[in-house]
């Protein structure tokens, strides 16, 4: 048997942007790409902290160290400049090793979303 489980996690990171007109996604900064192990194209889950709002898209590559955190089409309706995110993506993993499976989590500084 198979099961969901987190795989990885940027825990609270600050919304800079919201891009209506933009086709869909999120753009994440590279360097939180890299870290949390999310890879470009792959599903991520939004949870807003401001409003509770929990939303699915797919992570963009954005530029690295620039900080930036922006949901883009349609998503961007449920996120203002500002507001704090988290960001998870799962995976489907065999039942025993998903017991002692440790997902991949970053806590950035929520000031400027840095990892320092």
């Amino acid at each position: 048997m198979q099961i969901q489980v987190v795989k990885s996690k940027i825990h609270r990171v600050t919304v800079t942007g919201a891009d209506l007109n933009y086709i869909g996604s999120i753009t994440i900064d590279e360097a939180l790409l890299e870290a949390s192990n999310i890879i470009e194209g792959e599903k991520v889950q939004i949870v807003n902290i401001n409003n509770g709002e929990r939303l699915e898209t797919y992570a963009i590559k954005g530029p690295r160290n620039s900080g930036e955190i922006t949901l883009n089409g349609p998503a961007a309706r449920k996120v203002h400049r500002g507001d704090i995110v988290i960001i998870i993506s799962y995976g489907l993993m065999d039942f025993e090793a998903a017991k002692t499976f440790k997902p991949t989590i970053v806590f950035p500084n929520e000031k400027d979303n840095s990892l320092t």
